[in-house]
């Protein structure tokens, strides 16, 4: 996952930690020899249009929303077609509002109508006080929340560790998320909830409580599941 930075001072670039405090707590009651927090890519500016979300300033939001506005009345001047026209002039109120696309409430025909305009704040925006610089990696937590993104655990052995997801991904998708040879060979999902896993005390306490259930490959992922994933190798 690839976070972008918009007039945000002070934090560098380059691989930053999820500091979920649930991981914490998952660390505690599983012994390993480290813990891994998931991670995502903090990036500058000049990548705002690849990336999965963007974490502003007040006045960086600003810009991005000006930057946008003018795209739209750019275009708008260029007679599109009517249906698009409809679609980029519910967008230009939005903006002039001072709202961002991605909160505009579009359909998803309107969305694909304009889906070939890179517009900055279609994509999900979190705004960043001076609060959550200084602690931008605990901040992190929301950003990914917004992204639409989600983690799962695998807990044991040489690691306790949060992997990242798109919310929505199956169990063979996020068996993918560690190794392609998991999801080719995918045979079943061992799932524990992580609440049935913080109320039974770990993982082995868990099992005990029938807390584990078998899942195929389409079961979709719950946020901070316990899998232990089963494959042909």
């Amino acid at each position: 996952m690839k976070v972008a930075l918009v007039g945000v001072v002070g934090v560098p670039l380059g691989k930053h930690k999820v500091r979920d405090p649930r991981m914490d707590q998952a660390d505690k009651l599983v012994k390993a020899d480290k813990k891994v927090y998931a991670s995502v890519d903090v990036v500058g500016e000049e990548e705002a249009l690849t990336a999965d979300a963007i974490v502003a300033s007040p006045e960086g939001r600003f810009d991005l929303i000006v930057k946008d506005l003018e795209f739209v009345e750019t275009r708008l001047a260029r007679n599109p077609p009517e249906a698009e026209k409809a679609v980029l002039d519910k967008i230009h109120t939005c903006l002039e509002g001072e709202g961002i696309i991605a909160e505009a409430g579009l359909t998803p025909q309107e969305l694909q109508l304009v889906e070939a305009h890179a517009f900055l704040t279609g994509k999900p925006l979190v705004v960043a006080e001076a609060a959550d610089v200084s602690a931008f990696d605990d901040f992190l937590v929301r950003v990914v929340r917004s992204a639409g993104h989600i983690s799962f655990l695998t807990v044991g052995g040489p690691e306790n560790r949060a992997w990242l997801i798109r919310n929505g991904a199956t169990a063979q998708e996020a068996g993918g998320a560690i190794h392609t040879d998991i999801q080719r060979g995918f045979i079943r999902a061992e799932i524990i909830g992580y609440d049935d896993f913080i109320a039974a005390g770990g993982e082995t306490q868990a099992k005990h409580a029938n807390k584990m259930r078998v899942e195929t490959k389409t079961y979709v992922m719950q946020d901070y599941d316990l899998v232990n994933f089963r494959f042909r190798k």
